[in-house]
């Protein structure tokens, strides 16, 4: 018979797993597969770098508005309920990219689909933050619950590197479809335990989280800069001449990356009340964005890719862990909410503005450096966040 700890542990683990595929579904599938087909839609579609990056700047603007809903939504519905109805959305229109015809309908579908997955991605990390805090001596240590929630976003990645290049891309929306609604069903049967019931009140104290301005700063830059990366890097690659069997590789490493950073900073956030972990983690992502711009050589690339992976999704878990330590935990969906809306702010404008550089003269690697800039800084303005009392 095991002890109870260990029973405890496993359902968990059994739970966070769960969340994680909520999370490979809102950003690993919803958002980042779109670099893996924006090279054969830009040829096809005769797309500018600034219309290729239009389409995630819609992405970012439906998903800012979704995280503008989820104050309410949150007041009147259970938080699982908003995950699993913001999941499923997100797969049927995933599905639909396939039947687009024109830009306006593929900006509303990106618009729509950043809508679903701000609800899913939100719902959840709110259940991951309380499943981390709902854990008895010798369970999961908390840091662990929210690194393997973002982590899932890796999965995502993963998934959508395998099954993406095979297929022509119309095709290839469809299969990120079907491939969201099975893990919106794994979600459900491995959530059911949890809830998160609305709480008139609960969000009153919205308020404190002003107390945690030079994080949301911090949080900001990092939404403009890393999102060029996430965007462009495969068409850099490819036009640096790597081969697509490389370019694959690449992208599955970072999406590795991305799994493994659950295990690589959870000691950090767990330990740091600050804004310590935040601007490290910028730090260091402005050193893999701007490594393709120093160099071409395939194992620059790779390290690139491998830090940076193992870095980004981490940088969002750093920001529950600033709300579950800062914040009572009344206020979190306040509190996780703000965080998502500068993020979502961010990446509003992220996109267009590398597009925009990368139309000009320097091309790619000046929007790359751009991207950098904006990461570093953010690291200088999450160092000033201190612990609230």
């Amino acid at each position: 018979m095991r002890p109870p700890a260990a029973d405890a542990k496993a359902a968990a683990l059994k739970a966070a797993l769960a969340l994680a595929l909520a999370a490979a579904v809102s950003l690993g599938l919803s958002r980042f597969s779109y670099a893996l087909l924006l090279p054969p839609m830009r040829a096809d579609l005769g797309w500018s770098y600034l219309t290729a990056g239009a389409m995630n700047t819609a992405n970012a603007v439906g998903y800012l508005a979704g995280a503008l809903l989820m104050p309410w939504l949150l007041r009147r519905f259970d938080a699982r309920r908003v995950l699993l109805v913001g999941g499923s959305a997100a797969a049927v229109l995933l599905a639909a990219h396939a039947l687009a015809r024109g830009e306006l309908a593929l900006l509303l579908l990106r618009a729509a689909c950043g809508a679903a997955s701000a609800a899913s991605f939100v719902a959840g990390g709110l259940l991951a933050a309380r499943l981390a805090s709902a854990q008895p001596t010798g369970g999961l240590a908390a840091g662990q619950v929210l690194g393997v929630y973002y982590g899932g976003v890796g999965l995502g990645i993963v998934l959508a590197t395998l099954a993406v290049p095979p297929v022509p891309w119309r095709w290839a929306w469809a299969v990120l479809g079907v491939l969201a609604l099975l893990a919106t069903a794994g979600t459900a049967w491995g959530t059911r335990e949890l809830v998160a019931p609305p709480a008139p009140g609960q969000l009153r104290q919205a308020a404190d989280s002003r107390r945690l301005a030079w994080a949301l700063l911090g949080y900001l830059m990092f939404g403009l800069g890393y999102i060029g990366y996430m965007t462009f890097v495969i068409t850099l690659l490819r036009e640096q001449g790597l081969s697509a069997g490389a370019v694959l590789a690449f992208y599955a490493l970072l999406g590795v990356g991305v799994m493994a950073s659950s295990w690589l900073w959870a000691g950090l956030l767990q330990r740091w009340r600050g804004g310590q972990v935040l601007a490290l983690l910028n730090a260091l992502l402005a050193l893999a964005t701007v490594a393709p711009v120093l160099s071409s050589h395939p194992l620059v690339i790779f390290a690139s890719g491998a830090l940076f992976g193992s870095v980004f999704l981490s940088v969002v878990a750093s920001t529950t862990a600033l709300v579950r330590h800062n914040l009572p935990a009344a206020a979190w969906p306040a509190g996780i909410t703000a965080f998502t809306v500068v993020f979502a702010a961010g990446q509003i404008v992220g996109p267009s503005l590398v597009g925009w550089v990368a139309d000009g003269a320097g091309g790619l690697t000046s929007g790359f450096a751009v991207s950098a800039v904006l990461l570093a800084l953010g690291a200088v303005l999450a160092w000033q966040q201190k612990p609230l009392k």
